[in-house]
């Protein structure tokens, strides 16, 4: 199934695509690259968060649901070393910093729908060399694909410049009938995260999580906000690693999701104060990488194939 979500304030129309296998039944968007609803057969609700018209999808819930890139998170200064040579970013964010990419922001693209079946689809955008001050004619692909009880997304990007890359999926989850994440129990498996300073921008400093509010490691109740704001990045690893289960949300009513990914990082973000209800759980590299020199490297060259795989597995 594919049809038209909505026609942009330009003037372009945004389609929808189901994916069904009797098990899950999800939605996307092809703005954004979007993942716009899961369904799991016996749950009469929603699994993450979206809406049921464009509008919002272009004001205030702009990330909802959508692959961020081509370097998801904050980077400090708006700027970056790479291959040797300086590259100034958009200033998007607090008048100094990069956000997301910045006005080569991948969620706000439309993707060309290049694959279509009944379980799989695979969405696709190109980025012009230059674009908001990053390197290199890049190819990206989102390619997701459900089997069984589980929803596979599978990230690939090419570059013809060395340039830099972190890639994730922006969804919101609540796995609950209630718009709100009390009563959720998260547990991830990371023994350390990295505190944040001014502008919510990594310090430099990887902090062990014992004794502090990002201990995860057994599972506690997520809040909505009772602990303070929730938007770190938890390490999973110093590299990227096979598929492994990182993380495991459950709902009040018992839903459960097992996510699965390569990424090293775990970005955790209640979107309480954007009444989002939802809490995302973002696989990517550290953010502010090519600051900080501990961190797990995000360049990518010519000849080389980026893959990043999450899998989100669903139990009622």
């Amino acid at each position: 199934m594919i049809e038209v979500f909505g026609t942009t304030k330009t003037g372009q129309p945004v389609h929808r695509l189901g994916l069904d296998n009797g098990t899950l039944r999800i939605s996307l968007l092809t703005l954004g690259a979007g993942l716009h609803s899961v369904r799991l057969a016996g749950v009469p609700h929603d699994l993450t968060v979206g809406r049921d018209n464009l509008a919002p999808y272009e004001g205030k819930l702009f990330h909802l649901g959508t692959i961020m890139g081509p370097v998801a998170n904050r980077m400090s200064n708006a700027r970056a070393e790479i291959a040797g040579r300086r590259h100034q970013f958009d200033r998007n964010f607090l008048g100094a910093h990069t956000l997301h990419g910045g006005s080569a922001a991948v969620h706000a693209k439309l993707w060309e729908v290049t694959d279509h079946t009944k379980t799989s689809a695979t969405l696709c955008v190109k980025l012009p060399d230059g674009e908001g001050g990053f390197p290199g004619h890049r190819d990206i692909q989102a390619s997701f694909a459900l089997e069984d009880n589980a929803l596979t997304l599978t990230l690939t990007a090419r570059t013809d410049a060395p340039t830099i890359l972190n890639l994730a999926n922006h969804s919101y989850w609540n796995l609950g009938p209630e718009p709100t994440t009390r009563g959720h129990l998260l547990q991830v498996h990371a023994d350390r995260y990295l505190p944040a300073g001014d502008a919510n921008i990594p310090t430099g400093e990887i902090a062990p999580v014992a004794g502090t509010r990002f201990d995860y490691r057994q599972p506690r109740a997520i809040e909505a906000g009772d602990e303070g704001l929730l938007d770190n990045n938890l390490c999973l690893s110093d590299a990227r690693q096979p598929l492994r289960d990182v993380a495991t949300l459950t709902g009040p009513t018992g839903v459960e999701m097992t996510m699965a990914t390569t990424e090293p990082g775990l970005q955790i973000f209640d979107g309480h104060i954007l009444d989002y209800a939802g809490l995302a759980l973002e696989a990517q590299f550290w953010p502010d990488a090519p600051h900080n020199p501990a961190f797990p490297r995000i360049e990518t060259h010519p000849g080389e194939t980026w893959v990043q795989r999450t899998r989100w597995r669903f139990t009622g």
